[in-house]
């Protein structure tokens, strides 16, 4: 188990190799480079970023084995009522498909540790599965819940099946809420707690767990408490050039009708392709995915949600 860099980068289309059903509602895609060539390592929760179309680009967890240096497995839970990018992907990614990819992207790191508790609900699975191999391989002590609506709405529980009774399904309808005090209500010294999940599971583990043990990844963007929408000035410190951002406007938005081309996927502050570095000024953080350190030093900022505290922010762009 490594820290949170990269290991590299690819930018380029992939092919669907294989895709296949793993619970109700979620689609598994194995995804190769189209000559064969080898695709980047990466390290367990990193993402991502799958170009759709025209504005149309979502991250999603990388699920499979880090060290199979041939193919990416991603997962993707259809949802009726969501932006397009899951429809888009159960409908029109059949096998032999192309698809645009870049990445991976490190935001959920497993840090080194002798214990860990894992928790994970519905499609939250996805970036759990692979850390539960690697604190395997080092010979961590480590506990799992996992949860769902159904047990059938419950993916990748055959390969869950060689952990025995260290991983706890608890499908809603057959055992009611998670009970969280399970794993939360004792922790012992140098244990890691790791959540994926619905953003009320990860409010409620965040609540029981105590500051400091908790690492979580948020598919939706967690509320957040602003602290006003007023006009200020972006300054590119790389061409000079001031930017202004005007209310309800983000500054993503501002900069990119101002001609500068900038990564971004899901554009609502939960999976950080688009962080920018601040050379000054204060921002008004409005992301899921820093850590309160990291708000608190104010050197990087989520351009896509995040706004100015002041009157003028100076970004490396």
């Amino acid at each position: 188990m490594t820290g949170p860099a990269d290991e590299g980068s690819y930018e380029g289309e992939l092919v669907v190799e294989r895709r296949k059903f793993v619970a109700d509602g979620v689609l598994a895609l194995d995804l190769r480079h189209p000559f064969g060539a080898e695709l980047p390592l990466w390290e367990p929760g990193a993402h991502v970023d799958v170009v759709l179309g025209p504005d149309l680009e979502r991250p999603y967890s990388l699920c499979g084995d880090p060290a199979d240096c041939g193919s990416w497995r991603i997962a993707v839970l259809r949802e009726p009522y969501g932006r397009g990018g899951s429809a888009h992907v159960h409908a029109r990614l059949g096998e032999g498909a192309t698809v645009r990819v870049r990445g991976p992207r490190q935001r959920f790191p497993l840090v080194p540790a002798p214990r860990y508790r894992f928790v994970a609900g519905g499609i939250g699975i996805t970036p759990i599965l692979p850390m539960l191999a690697v604190a395997e391989a080092a010979g961590a002590e480590w506990t799992l819940l996992y949860g769902g609506r159904t047990r059938g709405s419950m993916a990748f529980t055959g390969e869950l099946e060689r952990y025995g009774d260290r991983v706890t399904l608890a499908p809603e309808d057959e055992t009611g809420p998670l009970d969280l005090a399970s794993v939360l209500g004792v922790i012992p010294r140098g244990t890691l707690v790791y959540c994926c999940g619905p953003g009320s599971l990860l409010d409620a583990v965040e609540v029981r767990c105590p500051p400091g043990l908790l690492r979580v990844e948020r598919f939706r963007p967690k509320d957040q408490e602003a602290d006003g929408d007023g006009e200020f000035e972006v300054v590119l410190a790389r061409s000079g050039r001031s930017v202004t951002v005007a209310p309800g406007v983000s500054v993503l938005d501002a900069v990119r009708a101002d001609g500068v081309e900038v990564l971004y996927s899901c554009a609502e502050g939960t999976c950080g392709t688009c962080e920018t570095e601040v050379l000054e000024g204060t921002p008004d953080h409005r992301d899921s995915v820093l850590t309160d350190e990291e708000r608190e030093a104010g050197g990087t900022m989520l351009i896509c949600v995040s706004r100015c505290l002041g009157s003028r922010l100076v970004l490396d762009l």
